[in-house]
């Protein structure tokens, strides 16, 4: 639904934290995964939560896409027939932001990515009709007020995917119309300090992708290498660009879609407590299911398993797990 949109418009702490050595505020508890869901059987689009050990799958929404937790684990945004909403997975109550609508009639916003103290969002933008307002954008997450600028992509598309774990920064997908720009990067939340984060080569990642590690040091995200040829498989570079490596994931994660051995890792995302990494994984069929790993890639451990589904797009709250 939200994909088909942008191609119409461009042809969270509940529980204890912790403190890392390095003095950055961790997330809290590892608690409940949220994914999309792509059901091949019927084409609706889906959202459910499940808990990391695979138990207790529930079905949040139909016909709609889902973004992130919010810092304190209660909340999700959610993409659907009435909009963008900030929905309660416990009560189904729900905040419509109203957009796409009349807050910003100039403006299509999807606005999926919480500040770390959730009193933010951050939104990818198009222009309705002018395309010199393509970019990233911030509000305010209570009334979807106070819209702010923070980059600006004229022909092409900026989508940011996470904040750094000080809200300074944003990791943000970048792209033209004519592939000449295409990278993942970091960027200060007034425009300035941009910072490119893949070498010229890696072009083929996969967009509105990139999760900032909670400790703060480390951005994981998926590309294609060396070409769109090839599975996805999960990638691990510091925030100021240098130790950029592949996550040595079993199966192996990449490799030529034509070898019928190769798997497809893709959209990977950080647990609260910085210790693992949950993302979704496939092997040549329509099926993709949920898995993590710890932080070094080691540990694979499969989440879901759900045929005629493929889901993708997870993000690790803190909302307690099902007793």
């Amino acid at each position: 639904m939200r994909k088909l949109i942008m191609l119409l418009l461009l042809a969270a702490a509940v529980g204890a934290v912790s403190v890392s050595s390095a003095g950055a505020t961790l997330r809290g508890n590892n608690g409940k995964i949220v994914t999309n869901s792509d059901n091949l059987v019927t084409g609706t689009e889906q959202v459910y939560t499940v808990d990391p050990n695979g138990t207790n799958e529930h079905l949040v929404a139909d016909n709609s896409e889902v973004g992130q937790w919010s810092p304190d684990g209660t909340r999700i945004t959610l993409f659907g027939d009435l909009g963008e909403l900030l929905f309660n997975v416990d009560d189904g109550s729900s905040v419509n932001l109203g957009l796409p609508g009349d807050l910003y009639p100039d403006l299509a916003l999807f606005c999926s990515v919480w500040s770390p103290d959730g009193a933010r969002l951050a939104c990818e933008g198009f222009g309705q009709t002018d395309g010199s307002l393509n970019g990233v954008y911030t509000l305010r997450a209570s009334d979807g007020g106070d819209l702010q600028r923070v980059t600006y992509e004229p022909n092409g598309d900026d989508c940011p995917s996470d904040y750094s774990p000080n809200g300074n920064r944003l990791v943000v997908t970048r792209t033209n119309d004519d592939n000449t720009i295409h990278e993942i990067d970091t960027v200060k939340l007034d425009g300035s300090g941009l910072k490119r984060l893949t070498p010229p080569g890696m072009d083929d990642f996969n967009f509105c992708n990139g999760s900032w590690s909670p400790q703060g040091n480390q951005i994981v995200f998926s590309a294609h290498v060396p070409n769109l040829a090839n599975h996805s498989s999960v990638w691990v570079v510091h925030f100021d660009g240098s130790d950029l490596h592949r996550l040595p994931i079993a199966g192996p994660c990449g490799g030529p879609f034509s070898d019928p051995s190769a798997y497809g890792c893709l959209n990977p995302a950080w647990s609260p407590d910085g210790t693992k990494i949950a993302f979704a994984r496939n092997q040549g069929s329509a099926q993709q299911d949920l898995y993590t790993v710890n932080a070094d890639g080691s540990g694979l451990f499969k989440v879901t398993n759900t045929p005629d589904i493929a889901e993708f797009n997870g993000d690790w709250g803190t909302h307690p797990v099902t007793p």
